[in-house]
């Protein structure tokens, strides 16, 4: 099975001929996407041209989108390969690269990607912004992954049609795939790498605030969406509430809340290009379902002296989540 290293760059120095060049002497076939640098970087990329295939593109795309090319590039000329994805700034060794590669190919279907151990040398940037995807992910997955934000990834051939139809052109593109993932039955699989970070992480082309959108955008809207939905089923809970029993005030505000959030979510949110009646029946399902949830919960806290306005706000927490989930990868789940 051919080994095949694949190095998105984007305005890369000489850190890139130096990986390249250790890469080349353990034999390994590389794929390098210039992912429009510039006419300035040229003189680098021509510089490993001998030892490495080179895609250079004008206009600059984004991580996700480099990535995607040279994996059409490897799924073409290639029958079986293991596939390593790792940066140009040198922040990635070698001996690691290798060392994934050899898991993934006893395990084709697995996703396999390097664990950083955070420390004190560890940039605050990149600890904090670690520390938050890592609870987020957690949460709207419900699996654990130590390092979301890891460029050093390996996968075999076997996964390469799904890796090619994850959504994302920039930085989102590598969290969208971790997301994805376990939806498609993909087991990902952390193993330790070595934690380099060189000059602190300054050669790195991750905006803090833009990217981070691009990463979370998804999640957050939803809870706009979700919070949109919550003050208007709250505010008519609390108005049916004065003269109906708790039981109807919940089920006649959630019908009402869950009508607007179905549109929202669809329209909005998750874009969804999925049939309009087979998305409105799995939604009224999963409403159902949550509010029979919701309003069993409710009755339970209420029945043992939590005041009913704190109950509901406890119940809506708990269930946002699965309905996230739920919504995501099934109810309007889009169409490839």
């Amino acid at each position: 099975m051919k080994r095949v290293i694949l190095i998105p760059s984007y305005e890369p120095d000489d850190k890139l001929i130096k990986l390249v060049n250790e890469l080349k002497e353990n034999k390994l076939d590389i794929v390098v996407v210039n992912d429009g640098s510039g006419k300035e970087y040229d003189s680098i990329f021509d510089r490993i041209k001998k030892k490495s295939k080179v895609i250079s593109y004008d206009i600059n795309h984004g991580k996700g989108y480099a990535l995607k090319i040279g994996l059409e590039y490897i799924k073409e000329t290639y029958k079986e390969f293991v596939v390593v994805t790792m940066d140009s700034d040198g922040q990635h060794s070698v001996k690691d690269a290798i060392k994934l590669s050899n898991y993934a190919e006893k395990h084709s279907n697995e996703l396999v990607i390097g664990k950083r151990i955070r420390s004190e040398k560890t940039p605050l940037r990149s600890k904090i912004g670690n520390i938050i995807t890592m609870l987020v992910y957690r949460l709207t997955t419900g699996v654990k992954v130590y390092d979301t934000q890891t460029g050093l990834r390996s996968f075999t051939n076997d996964l390469i049609d799904f890796m090619l139809n994850v959504e994302g052109d920039r930085y989102e593109y590598e969290m969208n795939v971790l997301l994805y993932a376990p939806s498609n039955s993909i087991k990902i699989k952390e193993i330790e790498i070595e934690t380099i970070y060189i000059e602190n992480n300054e050669g790195s082309h991750f905006n803090t605030i833009k990217d981070s959108y691009r990463v979370y955008k998804e999640i957050i809207k939803y809870s706009f969406s979700s919070i949109i939905s919550f003050i208007i089923d709250y505010s008519l809970f609390a108005i049916f509430s004065l003269f109906l029993s708790i039981t109807f005030s919940n089920i006649f505000a959630r019908i009402i809340s869950a009508s607007i959030n179905f549109t929202i979510n669809k329209k909005i949110v998750f874009k969804s290009n999925k049939n309009l009646f087979v998305s409105l029946i799995e939604y009224a399902l999963l409403a159902i379902f949550i509010l029979v949830c919701n309003t069993l919960l409710l009755n339970l806290f209420v029945n043992i002296g939590i005041n009913k306005f704190i109950a509901k706000l406890i119940v809506e927490v708990s269930l946002f989540i699965i309905s996230f989930l739920v919504q995501k990868t099934l109810v309007f789940k889009k169409k490839k």
